[in-house]
């Protein structure tokens, strides 16, 4: 509501201040959930309409508040994390228009509106946030200086946006080289001194447990996994299993990754002779869960292995990381299985199934009692014969591996992964679920394989006398004539803004290496890198010490460049001003200079009485300057434009033979 102890203001100005505000709410909006987003973004436009004359009832902007607030946290399901923080943040900032009327309600939105920007990072640290968050920033303060500027009267109608932001982006030029010099060069710890909230809201990725159709979402979302860089040998894509979770206990419908107790070892591993040395760089997605080409040698700093060869952080993943890593594929992976973990691989819950478990049997009595390998095989050639792959799958009953098996015999890698797994559990032979990413695409312009979450996939490990764990992919078996409706033809039905013109893969993989060029210059620029800044000038590690003298001559030369900037752009921001000035300076070579305390018709007659012949154009533009000035008798638009031009071309001409 306007407060008549301060000016009200004027449309023009209102609009700025609520622009503003819209483009400071923008990239908070862009991070948080689809239906929570549009809901806020409906609702803020909706309160600018309704408040667009006069602000709102007091009760009215109650009842908004409570209810868009209650609508935010019923979306958030009542959990609270940063996530919800920064939606209510937003919910507040989309109701705040509605009683924004007066110059002090106009300063408060500003004010609030900042925190947006700021929050978005919590949620993201991409390029596109900062550059959305600057440029709502610029908008801002922008905006506060209109502010000032009308509270003072000394507003310039004639100004245009675009000076005014031009204005103010000079102003933050000038602490930028201090901020630059802070970011590379203030030490860093090599742990935060605190956390952040985690999300209350779960996002796509690796989880702990798998059931049966609860991967579309993540198996259509294409943003990035990791990225993986090699040094040496490349495995093939049809080699690149990346392991993540190990599910052992399955209740009927879901399978869930064991709580491995104290007392447990790492199992006995005996790697092949292939060697596979990369780095991965991990998208931060607010768990530990890592994930490495099958089988990793040993656990990188940071990290641990659990007896599944599943590779956890220690710390959550709420920023970047990057690994570096080995693994090889195994030629035995233990090989001895002690009778407590083979009852525990042969674990079925009892009562469900019952058509997969009879066959199972039958082809036990078929093969023998030593025939583990052959069963398997049957079991691929059964897949590769009889079945399909497809996303178009019903939603499963209780007995959801008969349904798969006998009656569907189509579906996606959780279905293959799960059922057989049962179906070898069946038989007698010892068998468990393997979660994580399979394949990559090579980035042709970074020259890394950049794995999706897309790339979610689901398999198999059987335990064969003599050789131990060894990796099955029975979707993999489906008969290629077979593979019905995959990710990649629903993306070419769905189409893009890229697809259809023969550049469009290389703007994606220009786009993503950008992307991670910012991910290891910015996001990926902690206290061990910055500790070796200056390794290409052959200084190896830099101690905190030199860290803050380097960090003292970068401070004084940015105070240096703010005093040559602040000098250089000391001249005056008004046109006619600035032109008159420099007309005045023209005559600083024929002694005639105006003094800064002399008014201009005393200055004009000086000129006059020494230089008659330029008295006659400069006592001309002289009258002109002092309607424009005092008497505003040439106000803005083209008569401006025209004065300026006037000042800034006359020159005075050297003296003649007659006046030497």
């Amino acid at each position: 509501m306007a407060d008549p102890a301060t000016p009200a203001l004027d449309p023009r100005t209102r609009r700025w201040v609520l622009l503003s505000a819209g483009a400071c709410l923008l990239p908070l909006l862009l991070q948080l959930p689809l239906l929570i987003a549009v809901t806020i973004a409906v609702s803020a436009v909706a309160v600018v309409a309704m408040s667009w004359r006069q602000p709102l009832h007091g009760l009215v902007r109650l009842l908004l508040s409570v209810a868009l607030i209650a609508t935010v946290l019923a979306m958030s399901d009542f959990s609270i994390g940063r996530d919800t923080g920064c939606a209510l943040l937003a919910a507040m900032l989309a109701i705040k228009p509605s009683e924004t009327f007066s110059l002090r309600d106009a300063r408060s939105l500003l004010g609030f509106a900042l925190f947006a920007p700021f929050a978005t990072f919590l949620l993201d640290q991409g390029p596109l946030s900062l550059a959305l968050g600057l440029a709502a920033t610029l908008l801002a303060l922008a905006a506060l200086q209109l502010l000032a500027d009308v509270e003072s009267g000394d507003v310039r109608r004639d100004a245009s946006p675009m000076q005014r932001i031009a204005g103010t982006a000079r102003l933050l030029a000038l602490g930028l080289p201090l901020a630059l010099a802070a970011f590379w060069l203030f030490p860093r710890l090599g742990s935060p001194l605190w956390g952040i909230p985690e999300r209350a809201m779960a996002s796509t990725g690796l989880s702990d447990r798998m059931s049966p159709g609860d991967w579309i979402d993540l198996m259509g979302d294409d943003r990035p996994a990791l990225r993986a860089r090699f040094f040496g040998p490349v495995p093939a894509p049809s080699q690149m299993y990346w392991r993540g979770p190990v599910m052992w206990d399955f209740d009927g419908r879901t399978w869930r990754q064991p709580r491995w107790m104290p007392g447990w070892t790492e199992t006995a591993v005996e790697p092949g002779p292939q060697r596979w040395d990369y780095e991965i760089e991990m998208e931060p997605t607010d768990r530990r869960q890592l994930v490495a080409l099958d089988l990793l040698i040993s656990a990188p700093g940071g990290s641990e292995l659990d007896p599944d060869h599943n590779l956890q952080s220690l710390t959550q993943l709420t920023g970047v990381s990057r690994w570096r890593m080995q693994s090889a594929p195994p030629r035995r992976y233990e090989a001895s299985l002690s009778a407590e973990t083979r009852q525990y691989a042969l674990r079925l819950p009892p009562n469900f199934n019952p058509r997969t478990l009879a066959l199972a049997r039958q082809w036990r009595l078929e093969a023998g009692p030593s025939a583990d390998g052959a069963i398997v095989t049957r079991a691929l050639d059964w897949i590769r014969r009889d079945f399909a792959y497809t996303l178009e799958t019903p939603l499963a009953g209780r007995n959801s591996v008969d349904e798969f098996l006998f009656d569907q015999r189509a579906g996606f890698c959780q279905h293959f992964s799960s059922s057989f797994v049962v179906l070898m559990r069946g038989a007698g032979i010892p068998a468990r679920v393997v979660t994580g990413y399979a394949g990559g695409y090579r980035n042709s312009v970074g020259g890394y394989w950049l794995v999706r979450r897309s790339d979610a996939h689901a398999w198999a490990e059987v335990w064969l006398r003599g050789r131990g764990w060894v990796r099955v992919d029975p979707t993999a078996a489906v008969a290629p004539e077979r593979i019905y409706d995959t990710l990649d033809d629903r993306r070419s039905v769905a189409g893009g803004l890229l697809d259809g013109f023969a550049g469009g893969r290389s703007l994606i993989d220009v786009g993503d290496w950008l992307r991670r060029g910012w991910n290891d210059f910015v996001l990926g620029f902690d206290a061990n890198r910055q500790q070796r800044l200056l390794r290409p000038f052959g200084i190896d590690r830099l101690d905190d010490r030199t860290l803050v003298l380097l960090l003292m001559l970068a401070v004084a030369l940015g105070l240096l460049w703010m005093v040559w900037f602040s000098r250089r752009n000391e001249r005056e921001p008004d046109p006619v001003l600035r032109a008159w000035h420099g007309l005045t300076r023209r005559y600083r070579h024929l002694g005639l200079e105006r003094a800064p305390d002399e008014p201009a018709g005393r200055w004009v007659e000086r000129v006059a009485a020494a230089r008659p012949e330029l008295a006659g154009e400069l006592r001309i533009l002289s009258d002109r300057f002092s309607d424009w000035r005092y008497a505003d008798g040439e106000p803005g638009g083209r008569s401006t434009r025209a004065l300026t031009q006037a000042l800034r071309a006359h020159r005075p001409s050297p003296r003649n033979g007659n006046n030497g």
